[in-house]
């Protein structure tokens, strides 16, 4: 009726941090004014995963300057599967965004994700090309067909952390992985109870500050392992729902 106000669509974004106070600090204050442009109804969640470094501290300065920031911290670090679902459970808005606290994507490409969302309950960003070492990148592709000859999954892009997702998706998804892992829990599972997921190509670039967790050769069986009890419960005995 004419007068009448639609409600405002609502959005919850979230980093995982561990090892990242040199970038942390400048995705909240970009997240921030990317957030203020979209909707009047934000907030921004940084799990403080016991990092080591001087996070909390940066954290600690940021919540007096973003007033709709707020921290979860980990007493013990819980891995990156841990913050992502402790980020997750956080969240309170209608869509959840989230991407790592390292900067290697660029959080002002987050409105790309948010101009796809009609009609979809997951949009995923994809890689236009991986900044990273050449062992990483060769290790990245064929960890990806892998996992998706593996799944039987459609995704572009099963370890691009750039997503959007509307919190919904979690009243039928549950993620219980604690390590990286959880990707490929989440998009697994969002593919296969039937959400619909829409892709976007999005940039990334080079590490500038601490290490990666997750891809490096001492944790090659420790990945292997994982990945097949992942897939014995998801493929074979199709634990998808809550």
């Amino acid at each position: 009726m004419p007068g009448l106000t639609q409600p405002q669509t609502s959005i919850s974004a979230f980093f995982p941090a561990y090892n990242d106070w040199g970038t942390i600090a400048s995705q909240v204050v970009l997240t921030a004014r990317v957030l203020r442009a979209l909707t009047d109804d934000w907030e921004i969640i940084v799990v403080d995963d016991a990092s080591p470094d001087h996070v909390a501290a940066v954290l600690e300065e940021l919540t007096k300057l973003v007033p709709n920031l707020r921290v979860v911290r980990h007493p013990t670090n819980r891995g990156y599967g841990g913050a992502l679902r402790s980020g997750f459970a956080a969240a309170s808005k209608e869509w959840v965004f989230y991407t790592d606290g390292d900067a290697q994507y660029d959080v002002t490409e987050l409105p790309l994700l948010w101009a796809a969302r009609s009609g979809a309950d997951l949009v995923n960003g994809y890689k236009i090309s991986r900044s990273d070492p050449l062992h990483r990148v060769v290790i990245g592709s064929l960890y990806h067909r892998l996992v998706t000859f593996a799944f039987g999954l459609e995704t572009r892009d099963v370890d691009c952390d750039f997503r959007l997702i509307r919190r919904r998706v979690f009243d039928v998804v549950e993620l219980t992985r604690d390590s990286g892992l959880i990707c490929v829990e989440l998009v697994a599972k969002v593919e296969k109870n039937g959400f619909a997921v829409h892709y976007v190509p999005v940039h990334h670039y080079h590490r500038l500050h601490g290490r990666s967790q997750f891809f490096n050769f001492p944790r090659v069986a420790q990945v292997a392992l994982g990945l097949g009890r992942l897939w014995w419960e998801i493929v074979v005995r199709k634990q998808i729902r809550r």
